[in-house]
């Protein structure tokens, strides 16, 4: 077997992963010798060492600054949440399932956060018993929370969620500013003081969480910018001192051509300074940044066997295993309003030259199916390997795998 190189980037980074002659290599293991340990096609498959390495640069920009909770919404697999565990300060979770996933690897229950602007009374009840930080949304849940802790006798740790009057521009999607379904007006917030007086509410913090898949550095820094001076405000309000204050993330990562990675070291900088000038209102408030697909994104590979091929009117088309039922969002129906193509290339000829122009399709019956259209490719043959990048995050359990009742896919921490 000939000496591993690294993967040439195409349109995003991709550099990452290794390569072994013509296949793709994940965290040293052949991608044709993977295939056949997992038994099956379509798979996801996540590299433990590049999401080690996710963290290791964040900590190295972040590490007096702020405390760095994984945020499990962006990738439930129990295996890779109690990998993540240890390497990180905390678990933010956002229903009952995902509660009992990050309680499972061990963390210690002060260091998870349960946000959503629908939780279920057993969902709270949950959280409470296990003494975990709800994020509160609505004076109507802070309410609920109160009855269910005069009737079990337990006493609640709680956030408060507050929805800006502003938002994180150029970002993939807006969570905050103007009417939101997430979290409490911030002009609001003052209205809760009566009720956080209860004798079993434990006021721990502040969530302002803003929005997602950001790749602008100024932005961000915008944004922190805007969170520090509405928390320091809302503190005053309240009359309390925070023992934390929730950034959120929205650190976003390339999927598309014209996308660079987000540039970290002017966010640090400019956090660095929002630390000293509200040292006297925060000097005691652990700082957060939660975070998911920053972490895991970039780790995870789809792959799926080439099942046929055909030509129509002049065009070639490529049919594979997997689809949109298994990755929703590669497929441009996840959030795209004009489809664009992940990072897709042949598995088992990944330094091959390019001489095709292909259309890769899953085997559903919809037009909706597309992995790829109309990319360059090597020439392709039945049984070839096809490695859709960028997988880590919101691709399995974001998917409708049911949907015309195909075999499921699954997924391995590698």
């Amino acid at each position: 077997m000939s000496a591993t190189n690294k993967v040439k980037p195409t349109h995003c980074e991709m550099s990452q992963f290794e390569t072994s002659g013509d296949q793709l290599v994940i965290n040293h293991v052949p991608v044709s010798q993977l295939c056949d340990r997992v038994g099956q096609t379509p798979f996801y498959a996540y590299d433990r060492s590049v999401i080690a390495n996710n963290i290791h640069q964040l900590r190295e920009q972040f590490n007096s600054l702020a405390n760095l909770h994984y945020a499990i919404k962006a990738n439930p697999m129990s295996a890779l949440v109690d990998f993540i565990s240890p390497l990180v300060d905390g678990l933010d979770v956002a229903s009952g399932k995902e509660l009992t996933v990050a309680l499972n690897s061990g963390i210690s229950p002060n260091k998870i956060s349960f946000a959503g602007p629908g939780k279920q009374s057993q969902e709270l009840l949950m959280a409470i018993a296990a003494g975990v930080t709800i994020n509160v949304e609505s004076a109507i849940e802070l309410e609920r929370i109160m009855r269910i802790c005069d009737s079990s006798n337990y006493a609640a740790n709680i956030a408060l969620r507050v929805n800006p009057d502003f938002d994180l521009k150029a970002s993939g999607m807006k969570m905050a500013g103007g009417a939101q379904q997430f979290g409490i007006d911030a002009e609001k917030i003052a209205q809760l003081t009566p009720l956080l007086q209860h004798e079993k509410i434990n006021l721990k913090g502040l969530h302002i969480f803003t929005g997602s898949q950001n790749l602008k550095s100024e932005a961000i820094q915008a944004a922190h910018n805007n969170i520090f001076e509405l928390a320091a405000k809302l503190s005053e309000q309240l009359n309390c001192s925070l023992d934390h204050l929730n950034i959120g993330g929205g650190f976003g990562i390339p999927y598309f051509p014209g996308e660079t990675p987000l540039d970290l070291p002017p966010i640090a900088d400019n956090l660095a300074k929002l630390r000293k000038a509200y040292q006297k209102q925060f000097s005691t408030t652990e700082i957060i940044l939660e975070l998911g697909r920053y972490l895991v994104g970039n780790a995870g590979v789809y792959i799926t066997r080439v099942i046929d091929i055909k030509q129509s009117r002049g065009e070639n088309f490529v049919i594979v295993d997997g689809g949109l039922h298994h990755h929703l969002s590669a497929s441009g129906n996840f959030g795209q309003v004009i489809r664009k193509n992940y990072p897709v290339k042949i598995a088992n000829k990944i330094n091959q030259t390019q001489s095709q122009t292909a259309t890769i399709t899953g085997p559903l019956c919809t037009p909706l199916d597309l992995l790829a259209k109309n990319m360059q490719f090597p020439e392709i043959e039945i049984g070839d390997l096809v490695a859709v990048f960028q997988s880590g995050a919101y691709g399995f359990t974001a998917s409708p795998r049911d949907f015309l009742s195909h075999p499921q896919p699954i997924e391995v921490l590698v």
